[in-house]
């Protein structure tokens, strides 16, 4: 068996993970395991998670139906550290869980000879959702089971979209870290424009993370997203088939 190459794809608030992901996932039918669907999971109504939200905010983070109010809350986190850090270390041990519970459905599936995606072209091999609700990061609706690869591919591929993937320490779960980058300005103007917020709001998220170039410096590879759609999904496509393996792999 070929060694497994489990991509951690990652880069600053809208600089084009989705685009990246969306590709590899239809193109090449990869499983595509998204932090953000699991953050969602995680204060899903009645979730242990989500009654600790409640009892810190209280009712200013409340729909009047009783669900969160995401935009609310994240006015709150992008606004103060100290509130964004105390949500993240309630949300992050539940991402990394799931996490580790698919890539040992992954890894399963390697070692029973079950790891080729036979579905379909038309049978998404992504989660699909919403993604227009977001308080800074992409929503979607619950995941279906990841389906395992492109039997073009030399070894087993699976992409973990991560946004903090450096700043939650997920790198161990990886092989190689992939970020997508694009120029300061761009950034700026594509937030902006995705999430009809202020300049000064989409700036107050950005520092939320680390600085593009903090985390390009940590990248085994990266996509440059400054200039056109083609350009970066050719990049894509060379580094998918370069057998690139940076880093031992444990779980």
């Amino acid at each position: 068996m070929n060694q497994k190459r489990i991509i951690g794809l990652t880069g600053g608030i809208a600089t084009g993970k989705t685009t990246v992901s969306n590709y590899l996932a239809d193109t090449y039918r990869l499983p595509i395991l998204d932090a953000d669907i699991y953050a969602r999971e995680a204060v899903q109504p009645d979730s242990p998670i989500l009654k600790q939200i409640y009892q810190r905010y209280g009712s200013q983070v409340q729909h009047s139906d009783g669900t969160l109010n995401r935009k609310r809350l994240g006015e709150i986190i992008f606004s103060n550290p100290a509130e964004r850090q105390w949500l993240e270390q309630q949300i992050h041990p539940y991402v990394r869980d799931r996490f580790l519970s698919e890539l040992d459905t992954f890894l399963d599936a390697i070692a029973s000879g079950e790891g080729l995606c036979a579905e379909p072209a038309s049978a998404p091999c992504k989660p699909r959702g919403n993604p227009q609700d977001r308080t800074g990061s992409r929503s979607w609706g619950e995941p279906p089971r990841p389906r395992y690869l492109a039997a073009s591919l030399v070894a087993p591929t699976v992409i973990l979209v991560i946004p903090l993937l450096f700043e939650a320490k997920m790198t161990d779960l990886v092989t190689e870290t992939w970020v997508v980058s694009c120029s300061p300005e761009q950034q700026l103007r594509r937030i902006q424009k995705r999430d009809r917020i202020s300049k000064e709001q989409a700036q107050a998220r950005i520092n939320s993370q680390l600085s593009l170039q903090e985390k390009i410096a940590l990248a085994d590879l990266v996509l440059d997203n400054s200039s056109t759609k083609e350009a970066l999904i050719q990049q894509v496509s060379t580094a998918l088939a370069t057998n690139g393996y940076h880093r031992q792999f444990r779980i």
